[in-house]
C-alpha cells in the first residue's frame, strides 16, 4: 500500500483527494491535513465522508510527515511549499503541489504575476509540470510534481494538438473560460456569496489573470517559440466545471486554401486517441460541462469558421477532478507504476 499525505484535506481539492483516494485499492491515507481543523474529526467537517472515514485532522506538519508518507499532497495556497521545501524532504517522500508554486519557470515571471516572493526557487527546474497526456515519461522518474490547474489544463488540452502541428498562429490565441465557483476554494469570500453568485456571470482577472503565464509556457513549449496570447476567466453560477472556447488564425496551406475539418480531426486524433481522459467529440458536437462532471475526463471539439479563417476550439473537464484532485491522483498512479486509471474510473454524473 501508498501512504499518503495530504496537507489541506479540508478545501475543496482536498476534500476531492479524499473522495478518489478513499476507492483507490493502492492507497492508505494516514494523514489528513489541515492547520484550520486540526483535532477535528474529518467526517464533522465534510459529512459525505460520515461512517467512511473516523479519523482526526493532525495539523500541516511536514517535517513529521515526510517520515511516515510515500507521498504527499500539497493542496494548500500559493506560497506555502515553497516556503517550506527542503532537499530532506524530497530526499524522503514524493511530493504532488496542487498549488503554482513550481508550475512556472521563470521564478521572476511567477512573482510578478502572484505578488510574493518564492522561497525556493533551487527546486523550479527539477520540478515537472504535472499535464499528464503531455509529460508522461518526465513524470514518472521525479521527486516534485508541479499539478496544473483547472483553467490551465482545460485551455492547454484544447489547444495543444494544432500548436504542436504548428496549424494555427498561436499569437493569435484568444481564450474565454468560464468557471463554477467551486475553483475559487471554500474560504468566506464576498464575491462568492450566493446572492452575488446566483443568476450573474462576469468576467474578471481581464489582461491579468495569473494563469496566463503558465498557458503562455506551456503552449510555448509546444510551439517551440515563445507565445503571447489573451486569456479571459469568468465565473458562472454553477459548482463544478470549466468550459474554454478557444479562437485562432488558421494557417493556410501552400495552396491558399485552409486545412480541412479532416485534416484537423486527424490532428486530435493523432495525440489523443490513446488517452482515455481525453474525449474528442463527433464532429458538430460542443462540448458541455454536464457531461464532464465529477469525472476525470476533459471533452474537447473544434470547429472551422471558413469565412474568418479561424478555428474555433472548445473545451470543458470538472475543474475539482481533472482540473485539481483528479489530475494529480493520475500523476501518483504514474510515480508508483500504478495503472494510470486506478482510482479515476468514474462515469460522469448526470444530471
Amino acid at each position: 500500500m501508498i501512504n499518503v499525505g495530504i496537507i489541506g484535506a479540508t478545501g475543496y481539492a482536498g476534500n476531492e483527494l479524499v473522495r478518489l483516494l478513499t476507492g483507490h485499492k493502492e492507497v492508505r491515507i494516514i494523514w489528513y491535513g489541515s492547520r484550520s481543523y486540526a483535532d477535528a474529526r474529518y467526517a464533522d467537517i465534510y459529512r459525505n465522508l460520515f461512517e467512511i472515514t473516523d479519523e482526526f485532522c493532525r495539523g500541516d506538519h511536514m517535517e513529521e510527515l515526510i517520515s511516515e508518507a510515500d507521498v504527499i499532497f500539497t493542496a494548500t495556497p500559493q506560497g506555502f511549499l515553497a516556503g517550506v521545501l527542503t532537499e530532506e524532504m524530497l530526499g524522503k517522500t514524493k511530493i504532488i503541489d496542487l498549488s503554482a508554486d513550481f508550475r512556472i519557470k521563470n521564478v521572476n515571471v511567477y512573482e510578478k504575476w502572484y505578488k510574493i516572493e518564492h522561497k525556493s526557487p533551487q527546486f523550479i527546474e527539477e520540478a515537472v509540470y504535472g499535464l499528464c497526456e503531455v509529460n508522461r515519461e518526465h513524470i514518472k522518474g521525479a521527486r516534485l510534481i508541479a499539478n496544473p490547474g483547472c483553467y490551465t489544463t482545460c485551455s492547454i488540452l484544447t489547444a495543444y494538438p494544432l500548436v504542436k502541428e504548428g496549424l494555427i498562429d498561436p499569437d493569435t490565441l484568444i481564450i474565454d473560460a468560464k468557471s463554477g465557483t467551486s475553483g475559487a476554494g471554500r474560504g468566506a469570500k464576498l464575491a462568492n456569496l450566493f446572492c452575488e453568485v446566483n443568476e450573474n456571470i462576469k468576467a474578471y482577472g481581464v489582461t491579468n489573470h495569473r494563469h496566463t503565464p503558465e498557458i503562455e509556457e506551456q503552449l510555448g513549449y509546444a510551439a517551440g517559440k515563445e507565445i503571447v496570447l489573451n486569456f479571459t476567466p469568468h465565473l458562472v453560477p454553477m459548482n463544478r466545471g470549466i468550459l474554454v472556447t478557444e479562437y485562432a488564425s488558421l494557417k493556410k496551406k501552400p495552396d491558399g486554401s485552409l486545412p480541412s475539418y479532416e485534416e484537423l480531426k486527424a490532428v486530435y486524433d493523432k495525440y489523443y486517441k490513446n488517452e482515455t481522459f481525453v474525449r474528442v467529440l463527433e464532429k458538430d458536437v460542443c462540448p458541455e460541462t454536464k457531461w464532464v462532471e465529477g469525472s476525470n475526463y476533459v471533452d474537447v471539439n473544434f470547429m472551422i469558421d471558413e469565412r474568418t479563417g479561424r478555428v474555433v476550439m472548445m473545451g470543458a473537464l470538472d475543474n475539482l477532478v481533472k482540473g485539481a484532485a483528479g489530475q494529480a491522483v493520475q500523476n501518483m498512479n504514474l510515480l508508483f507504476g500504478l495503472d494510470e486509471t486506478e482510482g479515476l474510473r468514474l462515469v460522469p454524473i448526470f444530471p
